[in-house]
């Protein structure tokens, strides 16, 4: 039986850590070359004890499905899986400088996203198994802040990590959404919860370009209990989000 989302987790993140992997193999790369000093470009860029920026990205959000127990015997319910689609987001940067090596970001973002829950339905008269689709769109304002640790930098390119915690708020909250669906799957409109991440700094000579990749999970219980048929098995659903993001500062 399939009702999480594992395979497509466990493929997320190996899609995420091939990027990693092909990111951190160029720049270290780079670096192996770096006793040949080449001209640095914006070179007091990071003494800056405030700058800021935008961001420009993908998003692949997705739930962590728990069922209740027994959840086969409380109706017609078969299997719920979880199938995330990507959305888009953009973001304002606000970086405040610590220290040579750390940095606190406040990068509140606008997201657009869906997700759908796939049902697996018993037919009790010829035992046939129905898929039924719950689609969950969200347009979020979240608020991440964060803590950003860099390496050295190395001629035009820097490696960094992140991590932090975000509160996030759903502007179209399935909680209200009845209308077009007389048996919807309602969630509270805000989530809380953790972030971490990773990313590459390129200096070029008028501005600073990152490429950015992100995990969300989020803490708080979405599920708004009720009676309806395709919540009656559900007992939690947590987001989890995967982020790639192009920041320009």
């Amino acid at each position: 039986m399939k009702y999480a989302t594992g395979n497509k987790i466990f493929s997320g993140v190996r899609y995420s850590l091939c990027a990693i992997i092909f990111f951190a193999a160029l720049f270290f790369s780079s670096g192996t070359s770096a006793q040949i000093r080449k001209v640095q470009n914006i070179p007091k860029y990071d003494k800056q004890r405030i700058h800021f920026g935008f961001a420009l990205g993908f998003n692949s959000p997705d739930f962590r499905i728990t069922l209740v127990p027994n959840f086969r015997t409380v109706d017609s319910v078969y299997s719920i899986e979880s199938q995330p689609q990507f959305g888009f987001l953009l973001g304002i940067i606000s970086n405040l400088r610590l220290h040579e090596y750390f940095d606190l970001r406040f990068v509140p973002i606008l997201t657009f996203s869906q997700r759908n829950l796939l049902y697996s339905m018993n037919n009790s008269l010829n035992g046939i198994r129905i898929p039924v689709t719950k689609k969950v769109e969200s347009t979020f304002l979240e608020f991440p802040l964060m803590v950003k640790y860099k390496s050295k930098r190395i001629n035009n390119y820097r490696f960094y990590v992140l991590g932090g915690a975000k509160y996030s708020l759903d502007l179209v909250s399935q909680a209200k959404v009845e209308e077009s669906d007389k048996q919807p799957v309602r969630l509270v409109p805000f989530d809380y919860g953790y972030e971490i991440g990773c990313g590459f700094d390129f200096y070029l000579p008028y501005f600073k370009f990152a490429m950015e990749i992100k995990m969300y999970q989020g803490i708080n219980n979405l599920l708004v209990k009720d009676e309806l048929i395709y919540s009656r098995a559900l007992d939690k659903l947590n987001s989890q989000i995967f982020y790639l993001s192009f920041l320009f500062e």
